[in-house]
């Protein structure tokens, strides 16, 4: 009970007064898009700069860590797109959006605040490893598909093809974020003491804004139709991606206590709004990835509970 009221449910009244004030008519529609504009587009880019610039690269880039939760994330993806495809018979396009639900976990406007909230800022390095390549990668694999199945027949060459994935990758501000961080942490460029204070005070906005933002958003996803689709999603979520990395991080890798926390509740998230967002980019899958989202979210209130019950 302690980990409920101490660690999700204040991360989970925020996003609740997003959606209140939304809701209420206190928060326009408009003013939602700004501030998620200003988040996403802004303050967390800022905040994954910040993390990677000064990440100690040698000490928190574990091959089991990273191996653990990836074998998940793309566990949960072969499992929503196979259902997609061979169980409800949607179309090509439509599964590689639902797996592609199944594969991108929220793990920085939720993964961040519940892993600082119940082990402390320190425990954060494997978070930001694994943030680090998670939007390029999973991006990256889901883009490419997507932009396959799309063009199945029309003779897009592999150049071509790409070309058009690797825009789409590093036109993301957040993308941009993790490169400059990148950048700076590798040739140990020395930035001025004002532009560090700054990009801090841009990151101490960022997750507040994002989760308030992220409840208003919220409020526009109405759970409809596809249930037994929506279900199949939220379960790869919540308790496939996590049960194979944890399996992997304690068993396999034996990971040490601050990676195994990081691994497991990054990969027990929710869906992202990546992934309505990826869905909505290509007009597929929009239902089935807006509920998933939403109802997702609103189960992991007792799935996170039941790993933070799970882990040491």
């Amino acid at each position: 009970m302690t980990a409920l009221l101490d660690v999700i449910l204040p991360v989970f009244l925020v996003i609740g007064f997003g959606y209140a004030a939304a809701r209420l008519g206190l928060f326009a529609d408009s003013a939602v898009d700004g501030l998620m504009r200003f988040a996403q587009n802004f303050a967390v880019p800022c905040l994954l700069f910040k993390s990677i610039a000064t990440l100690d690269l040698s000490g928190a880039y574990d091959a089991g860590l990273l191996l653990s939760f990836y074998a998940g994330a793309f566990s949960g993806f072969a499992f929503c797109f196979l259902g997609a495809r061979l169980v409800f018979h949607r179309p090509l396009t439509d599964s590689v959006a639902i797996g592609f639900a199944g594969l991108f976990s929220n793990s920085l406007l939720l993964g961040i605040p519940i892993t600082e909230r119940a082990y402390g800022a320190d425990a954060l390095s494997g978070n930001f490893a694994i943030i680090s390549i998670h939007s390029p990668l999973l991006y990256g694999f889901g883009i490419s598909l997507m932009e396959w199945a799309r063009t199945r027949g029309q003779g897009l060459s592999a150049p071509a093809l790409t070309r058009q994935v690797v825009r789409a990758i590093f036109s993301q501000p957040l993308v941009i974020g993790i490169t400059l961080g990148f950048i700076v942490n590798l040739s140990g460029l020395p930035l001025p003491g004002a532009v560090w204070a700054g990009v801090d005070l841009m990151t101490r906005a960022a997750i507040p804004a994002a989760l308030f933002g992220l409840g208003g958003v919220l409020l526009r996803y109405r759970p409809e139709g596809d249930r037994a689709t929506i279900a199949m999603v939220c379960f790869a979520s919540l308790i496939l991606h996590p049960g194979v990395t944890w399996l992997l991080a304690s068993r396999v890798f034996a990971l040490d206590t601050d990676a195994l926390r990081s691994a497991v509740l990054t990969s027990a998230m929710a869906p992202g709004i990546n992934a309505y967002l990826f869905a909505h980019l290509y007009g597929v899958a929009k239902r089935v990835n807006a509920s998933a989202v939403l109802i997702a979210t609103a189960l992991s209130i007792g799935t996170i509970w039941m790993w933070l019950a799970i882990l040491p």
